[in-house]
């Protein structure tokens, strides 16, 4: 199963070119997108998860087109947005059971099977009796995880996902998605490097609605081998660098601004650096990198 986007495009109407002629293959397993807040990234899943339009361009999952076939896509489409809404006096148990009778599974027998299985898969069983209003960041989005794979998905489409949770809910999180993305096409919307980094085979980087790379993670770091150099400044010196140099990232080590910059050639006074997807990241956005397409 793949997901072949060609060529879509959005522009709202206060004239923001949200997508800009946007072409992806993406394969079965996880796929991350990585753009900053305002790239687009928000938009091209809502009209992957059919509740948006586009102006123009296709989308097709397997056989089924993604902007004609909306009700057939969203019988195998499983959602996750970065905020979801729950009647905040319901148990997880009553609301994936009604989610569950929503998405068709109709006989009592086969939804009771099926969301206590959810609930034990995202390790929510011993909370199933809780209001969702009370549960912690983590185990909402593990709750909305098992929400997004009620009915088999063959396509799930996950927006910011660890936003906001503390490092233990984070690696639970990356586990479950790890062992989803193993049968079905996973979209891993974020701005966060480091889950594309541990959670993906493939990747793509979107800034102002256009596609700046897709590929692998490895591709991505051997496209800038030998070209991120860093070094540390005083902090009066950074502003000067700034305009001398393609900087692409600084970060504080000890007080002091350590800066990456991007050049085909070693500065005078920097050091190598073994890239990093977060300089792979940064250089795309910020330019100095010319856009790279696998």
């Amino acid at each position: 199963m793949e997901l072949v986007i060609n060529g879509l495009s959005k522009t709202y109407a206060n004239g923001v070119k949200a997508l800009d002629n946007v072409s992806l293959t993406i394969p079965t397993g996880m796929f991350g997108l990585l753009g900053p807040n305002g790239a687009g990234k928000s938009t091209l899943m809502r009209i992957l998860a059919t509740l948006q339009e586009a102006d123009s361009g296709s989308a097709m999952l397997g056989d089924l087109d993604v902007l004609r076939q909306k009700q057939e896509v969203r019988r195998v489409l499983g959602y996750l947005p970065q905020e979801f809404g729950v009647y905040p006096r319901v148990s997880a148990y009553e609301m994936l059971d009604h989610i569950a009778l929503l998405k068709g599974v109709i006989h009592d027998g086969d939804r009771k099977a099926l969301v206590e299985a959810l609930l034990h898969k995202v390790n929510l069983w011993e909370h199933r009796k809780r209001r969702i209003a009370g549960f912690s960041g983590g185990m909402k989005q593990r709750f909305g995880i098992a929400q997004s794979l009620i009915g088999e998905p063959k396509l799930i489409i996950v927006d910011e996902p660890t936003a906001g949770l503390d490092p233990g809910e984070r690696n639970r999180f990356y586990n479950l998605l790890t062992e989803i993305g193993e049968n079905v096409v996973v979209i891993l919307s974020t701005h966060i490097v480091q889950d594309v980094q541990e959670l993906c085979r493939n990747m793509a980087i979107i800034n102002k609605g256009r596609l700046l790379f897709a590929g692998s993670p490895n591709d991505a770091l051997a496209a800038v081998k030998g070209r991120i150099w860093e070094k540390s400044i005083p902090k009066q010196e950074l502003e000067a660098h700034n305009a001398s140099f393609k900087v692409i990232s600084n970060k504080l080590i000890a007080g002091r601004p350590v800066i990456h910059v991007y050049d085909e050639g070693r500065p005078d006074g920097f050091a190598p650096a073994e890239p990093t997807l977060e300089d792979v990241f940064f250089s795309h956005i910020h330019g100095a990198h010319q856009p790279v397409m696998a």
